[in-house]
């Protein structure tokens, strides 16, 4: 509805696989341009609409719808028959269960799934893979703690993970991510 017939791009980087039946629409006038980045698998049947920005290395299963306007940042694992809203955020190195249904932005480290999406813990085994050592990953699962897991709300969380978490770049990006999420991020654990 919004392409008015605008000069915009589909670009899809170096090294992505792209298997039977995806779709990828163009940009519209907002973004100008839909971005797979390098070294990315879309499964079949995957449909990345307008305006859609796709980090490298991101791993999207099989049937996962993407609406506009999302970012999805590098190492990001979309499990199969997921759908994600417009306008969204999937930070780096995020995990999103099977039929999960991603109605908030989504933090970095995380794995989030249930309905509604929530936070079900830090993505350690992908984290691992890639190489973070473990007092890393630690101190991730730390920061989290405070802000899903004791039962406060998100903005007491984070105000106390700034105070009580030393000094890194990943409690930076953390805060940074949720901070800047106009839209809300998803639930903690229940």
């Amino acid at each position: 509805l919004k392409f008015k017939g605008e000069m915009t791009t589909a670009e899809i980087g170096d090294n992505s696989t792209i298997r039977e039946c995806v779709t990828i629409n163009r940009g519209t006038s907002d973004r100008m341009k839909t971005q797979v980045g390098s070294g990315c698998l879309l499964m079949a049947y995957v449909h990345v609409a307008h305006d859609t920005f796709i980090g490298d290395h991101c791993i999207i299963a099989n049937s996962v719808n993407l609406a506009g306007h999302i970012t999805i940042h590098d190492y990001v694992i979309i499990e199969g028959n997921a759908a994600v809203q417009q306008f969204v955020q999937i930070g780096k190195h995020s995990f999103i269960a099977g039929a999960t249904l991603v109605r908030k932005n989504v933090p970095p480290y995380v794995k989030a799934a249930r309905e509604p999406i929530s936070y079900i813990g830090v993505n350690r085994v992908g984290l691992e893979r890639r190489g973070f050592e473990k007092s890393v990953v630690d101190t991730i699962e730390e920061i989290y703690r405070l802000i899903f897991v004791h039962g406060r709300n998100v903005s007491q969380g984070m105000s106390l993970a700034a105070q009580e978490v030393d000094a890194c770049a990943e409690k930076d990006e953390i805060i940074d991510f949720i901070s800047r999420s106009e839209n809300g991020v998803i639930r903690g654990l229940n």
